[in-house]
C-alpha cells in the first residue's frame, strides 16, 4: 500500500463520501436498482440515537477508497458476541494494493478485542475473486447453511399475524 493509507472509523461527516461507495458497491455487485439508502437514513442508522452498525473508511492520503460496514450479532452455542461484515468494499481501480486485506484486518482485530467468537459475511456466488480473496485469509465457505431473507410486504405480513393471547 502506498503511504498516506489509514483506517478510521466513520463519522457522520463521511456520509457523502460512504455513501458514493457504498453506491460504487451497488454498480459492482448489479444490484444498482435495489439501492434504496439515502445519505440520510445512512447518517440516521448509523450515527443516530441508536446505530445498528459501525463503518470505517481506508483512506489514502484523505481520499476514501473503501470501506467496511459490520454489526454485532450473537451465538447462543457460544454464548459470544459475532461480528457480521455487511459490506467490504474497495475501489476497482485500487484492488490489488493491499485495502481489502488492510479492512479485513481491522475488522478481524476488532472482533478479537471485544472478544467476539465468529466473524461471518456472506459473498455472492458469482464473484470468483471475492471468494478466492477470502479463502487466502483463511475463511471457508458454509456450504451446510442456506441464507434467508425477508424483505417489505414479507415482514408486514409476517409482522401483522396476531400471537396467541391478543385480541384483535
Amino acid at each position: 500500500m502506498p503511504g498516506g493509507f489509514r483506517i478510521r472509523a466513520a463519522t457522520t461527516d463521511d456520509v457523502p463520501a460512504l455513501f458514493e461507495l457504498i453506491k460504487g458497491l451497488a454498480a459492482y455487485e448489479r444490484l444498482l436498482e435495489q439501492l434504496s439508502a439515502t445519505e440520510e437514513s445512512l447518517r440516521s442508522h448509523l450515527f443516530g440515537a441508536r446505530p445498528a452498525a459501525e463503518a470505517v473508511l481506508a483512506e489514502e492520503h484523505g481520499v476514501a477508497v473503501g470501506f467496511a460496514l459490520y454489526f454485532h450479532n450473537f451465538s447462543t452455542f457460544l454464548g459470544r458476541p459475532g461480528l457480521y461484515l455487511e459490506d467490504l468494499f474497495v475501489r476497482p481501480e485500487y484492488r490489488g494494493r493491499g485495502y481489502g486485506k488492510a479492512l479485513m484486518v481491522f475488522v478481524a482485530r476488532l472482533a478479537q478485542a471485544r472478544d467476539c467468537g465468529r466473524l461471518e459475511w456472506s459473498v455472492l456466488d458469482w464473484n470468483r475473486p471475492a471468494r478466492e480473496f477470502y479463502r487466502t485469509l483463511g475463511a471457508r465457505p458454509l456450504d451446510d447453511w442456506i441464507g434467508q431473507r425477508m424483505t417489505g410486504e414479507a415482514i408486514a405480513r409476517l409482522a401483522g399475524h396476531r400471537l396467541p393471547g391478543e385480541d384483535g
